[in-house]
């Protein structure tokens, strides 16, 4: 679990890139809200996820409120909702 990913949350969606460099966790709060963050993996790393932004910061009303958000702040984001719609039904379950 990432540093930016407080225990406490529960993170129902993890959206990966193609390349498997990348991904945005969407997540729930204990109190009701949604949020996101974005990650990398780099080699220098260990491979370990690595957050990128501060996104986690924001809460949101709605798992879709986060996801639109997510949408505009993550460019590669856009690409991979569209080859897999099923993973835009699982974030609205959240």
């Amino acid at each position: 679990m990432s540093k930016r990913i407080d225990k406490s949350w529960t993170v129902f969606v993890s959206i990966e890139n193609a390349e498997h460099d990348r991904c945005v966790d969407m997540f729930s709060r204990s109190d009701g809200s949604y949020g996101f963050e974005e990650f990398r993996r780099d080699i220098e790393d260990a491979g370990q996820w690595t957050p990128v932004q501060y996104y986690s910061g924001v809460s949101y009303a709605s798992a879709t409120d986060a996801l639109d958000t997510a949408e505009r702040c993550v460019s590669w984001l856009v690409q991979v909702l569209a080859e897999r719609p099923d993973l835009r039904t699982r974030v609205g379950l959240g």
